[in-house]
């Protein structure tokens, strides 16, 4: 029953993503970022796992690039069922990934996860408890589930939605953040 609901919410999700043209997901992405550029606890964060974003996501690429210098960022590399980490040290050192055709930092794994003061984190759907939907591989909830990192769901605010059906693997964000 869980996960008909959840399939449920990523379809209707998904109908309402490619509704949005790119520019205008972009335009949103920049007002979900200045919102959490202000807070005191991405302020003090030395380092910070982001992710490279697809198309249908909160658009991460200009954030990346703006903070890289001044704070280290982590993103994910999809190895089979896990997520590896890595560093991003720039443009130049993205290839494109197995998984998802993703761009994805090469080079040494983060092997420090425990460090990480700050985790921006995608997502299908959130709700007003802070439960969050993903795409359904479980890659985030494993990787989060080891660590103390605060955790920071962004999304468009048509992907908040009154309750996310969760069960005992999933992982509850500190806070989300949208457009709205």
């Amino acid at each position: 029953m869980i996960d008909k609901e959840k399939s449920e919410i990523r379809n209707c999700i998904r109908k309402l993503k490619n509704q949005i043209s790119f520019e205008n997901k972009k335009a949103r992405s920049k007002i979900i970022f200045e919102k959490l550029e202000k807070l005191e606890k991405f302020k003090r964060s030395k380092i910070i796992m982001a992710y490279w974003s697809m198309d249908d996501e909160v658009y991460t690429h200009d954030f990346i690039l703006k903070w890289h210098g001044e704070k280290k960022i982590i993103l994910p590399v999809v190895k089979g069922d896990e997520l590896e980490l890595k560093s991003f040290s720039g443009l130049d050192n993205l290839i494109k990934g197995e998984s998802f055709g993703i761009e994805e930092p090469e080079g040494e794994i983060f092997d420090q996860p425990e460090k990480i003061d700050l985790i921006i984190v995608p997502g299908i759907a959130f709700d007003k408890t802070n439960n969050r939907l993903g795409r359904g591989k479980a890659y985030y909830d494993k990787l989060l589930k080891s660590t103390k990192a605060y955790k920071i769901g962004i999304c468009f605010g048509f992907q908040l939605v009154d309750s996310v059906p969760v069960d005992k693997h999933d992982i509850k964000m500190d806070l989300v953040i949208s457009d709205n």
